[in-house]
């Protein structure tokens, strides 16, 4: 369950928010913001997903009961999604795999549908059934080592998304193989922070920033109704440092790279983004992509993975080819590319990295 954080913690997210969202405290004397905005905002902090949540309202006005609201929604998408849970619904759908149906929650039942609609629109580049993989590699996790090939091999298998069965009459979720797993917690931490901005805009809050453990979904304009001022992870340094700044809207922001989650073997680094043709992390000449979309945390979750196992060129033009949708990608060699949305409004501030193309 989600627990609201004390003691050093909200400072520390606080700074590291402020990294990410530069001028988040900072606004010219003549700002002036609207009826019962405030210029500094009103914060909680939450542990859940096995990450920290902050959600940040610049309006005087939220009470505590209304955190407390933001802190059930966040139990209530884990108790949907988080297959670590034992009480979670897909954690059951798991446990009966090759067995029977399971009926979940209209609100677990749209995770599943989205996940499996952007697993068939990729062919599989994503696929909401790496489950399997993803606990046999166990990036992030004490002892975390290369498996066998072998071992590989047969986890592969199972991954496959056209094994998985929806009914939507009934509501439920079957996977049509012993061993299949479903993996949708990262579209998960998306849904959470969509239900979050829906349910703030709901209460009459119109300008705050949801950080999804340094993923983002910014809710309106800063208080002053100018944008927010973003940073561009730097994917060589810890979470904060920036490359460089774009100015955005109501946006979700969601970056994920070989700089998250990894071990090193012999030498080798081996990161928690995998590929599903391989069963195996994805190799490229990627460093990290950040999405950018006006349509949903949800939606920038579930593309962000699938975009960078694309690699640069058939990113770029995949997401060139989306309305609404934008991208960074960021090169091993510290070269950055821009989608065709973003020419011209990245603003670099780290002189170690390239911007190519302007």
């Amino acid at each position: 369950m989600s627990k609201q954080l004390r003691g050093k913690w909200p400072v520390m997210i606080l700074i590291l928010v402020c990294l990410i969202v530069s001028g988040c405290a900072k606004q010219s004397p003549s700002a002036s913001p609207a009826a019962g905005q405030a210029k500094i905002p009103v914060s909680e902090t939450y542990y859940v997903f096995d990450t920290v949540v902050t959600v940040k309202v610049y309006d005087e006005k939220i009470q505590k009961d209304q955190f407390a609201h933001i802190g059930t929604i966040l139990d209530n998408v884990e108790l949907w999604l988080n297959r670590e849970n034992k009480n979670s619904e897909i954690y059951k759908v798991n446990q009966m795999a090759g067995k029977e149906a399971v009926k979940v929650s209209p609100e677990a039942f749209k995770a599943v549908k989205s996940a499996l609609q952007d697993s068939i629109d990729s062919n599989g580049v994503f696929d909401l059934t790496i489950g399997p993989i993803v606990s046999l590699w166990g990036v992030g996790q004490e002892g975390a080592h290369k498996p066998a090939d072998s071992d590989i091999a047969k986890s592969l298998a199972l991954v496959n998304y056209k094994e998985v069965t929806l009914d939507e009459a009934n509501q439920t979720v079957k996977l049509n193989k012993p061993g299949m797993s479903l993996d949708i917690g990262g579209t998960g931490k998306g849904y959470a922070a969509d239900l979050i901005a829906e349910y703030l805009e709901s209460q009459g809050f119109h300008s705050a920033i949801i950080d999804m453990g340094g993923n983002l979904l910014t809710v309106g304009q800063k208080p002053d109704g100018s944008d927010w001022n973003i940073g561009i992870q730097n994917p060589d340094q810890s979470r904060g440092t920036s490359v460089g700044t774009v100015k955005v809207g109501p946006m979700a922001i969601v970056a994920s790279g070989i700089y998250e989650r990894f071990f090193i073997e012999n030498g080798v680094r081996y990161h928690h983004i995998m590929d599903t043709s391989t069963g195996a992390p994805v190799q490229n000449e990627l460093a990290s992509v950040t999405i950018l979309t006006d349509q949903s945390a949800m939606v920038g979750e579930g593309l962000d993975n699938w975009v960078f196992a694309l690699g640069l060129e058939k990113g770029l033009a995949y997401v060139d080819s989306r309305e609404g949708v934008e991208a960074v990608f960021i090169t091993k060699d510290q070269k950055v590319y821009v989608s065709k949305g973003l020419k011209g409004k990245l603003v670099m501030s780290d002189p170690g990295f390239t911007l190519m193309g302007e």
